[in-house]
């Protein structure tokens, strides 16, 4: 009897346990660069846990970077000047990326502020070590994903597809693009990918609305009212943020916010997966109206979309 009654409390810890670790869901982050500290540390290690291969750094107005062992991708986030890298030299501004080899060394004539992250994949030989997005006459405004408006500023630095630009590598894609209203959606645990803003111009207004329950909003037949006023949360965006949404985070970003949208690995095809369809659902079902309805992108309700 003492036996089965310790083999049964075992099992019971056992299944505590392991039902806590399933139920953890992901979380937004968000930190000021250059001015949390704490936030940023605590950014980076839950990214880091999540993406093994890859590390994140900040460096606040350094002119330079010193040799690593990895192949690293640097975001200038604030500043200017000429950039020499394996002996060839650029002029570098915010809105730029330098891909930077294993053991090699960047040096500015100027002070920068630059987000750096390290990648497990080489560089193909055919990608140029400057990126200048608003400058490179290979990169065009290419409207879709969260700016579909005709004019959209949306200019793509990495990607995953040729199709969609001139560089193509797999282990990190960014495009730079101006959010005014975008549709809600997620990317899957299973076969996504993490993402970040990297926030670089906002209006007054700007936001990200975020959600961390795609289980019950998918499954909005099973939802209670209650269970609705917590199902979305607004956040302010601001110059400096830096917003990291971890695969299964449902996002919409909207007011007018100039990002780096930052994809890792990159942006794999069909793993954005529109939630507008069910938001406008559970709206209609509760008649939720005024403070209490859900926000939601009208034009991409009438059905789950899938990018």
């Amino acid at each position: 009897m003492k036996y089965f009654f310790l083999v049964s409390l075992a099992f019971i810890f056992w299944f505590g346990n392991s039902y806590r670790k399933s139920d953890t869901k992901p979380q937004l982050q968000v930190t000021q660069l250059g001015k949390d500290a704490n936030g940023f540390k605590a950014l980076q290690k839950t990214f880091q846990a999540n993406n093994k291969g890859y590390q994140l750094h900040f460096f606040s107005q350094v002119n330079l970077l010193k040799p690593s062992q990895f192949n690293r991708i640097a975001f200038v986030q604030s500043g200017g000047g000429t950039a020499e890298l394996k002996g060839e030299i650029s002029k570098v501004s915010i809105g730029d990326i330098l891909l930077i080899p294993a053991n090699q060394t960047v040096k500015v004539d100027s002070l920068l502020d630059m987000l750096v992250f390290s990648v497990p994949e080489a560089f193909p030989e055919r990608l140029p070590l400057f990126i200048r997005p608003d400058w490179d006459k290979n990169i065009t405004d290419t409207p879709g994903g969260c700016a579909t408006e005709t004019g959209a500023y949306r200019r793509i630095l990495l990607t995953w597809l040729g199709r969609v630009g001139p560089y193509l590598y797999h282990s990190l894609n960014a495009h730079r693009v101006r959010i005014m209203d975008s549709f809600t959606h997620y990317h899957p645990k299973e076969g996504g990918f993490d993402e970040f803003y990297l926030v670089q111009m906002a209006m007054p207004g700007a936001k990200i609305i975020t959600g961390e329950s795609v289980d019950l909003v998918e499954n909005y037949e099973h939802l209670s009212k209650e269970q609705t006023k917590g199902l979305l949360t607004e956040t302010a965006l601001h110059v400096g943020d830096l917003v990291y949404l971890p695969r299964g985070v449902i996002h919409r970003g909207l007011g007018g916010a100039l990002v780096q949208v930052i994809t890792v690995p990159g942006f794999i095809p069909k793993s954005e997966i529109g939630v507008d369809y069910y938001l406008r659902k559970i709206n209609e079902r509760f008649d939720l109206k005024g403070n209490e309805a859900l926000p939601y992108n009208v034009e991409a309700s009438d059905s789950v979309i899938i990018k």
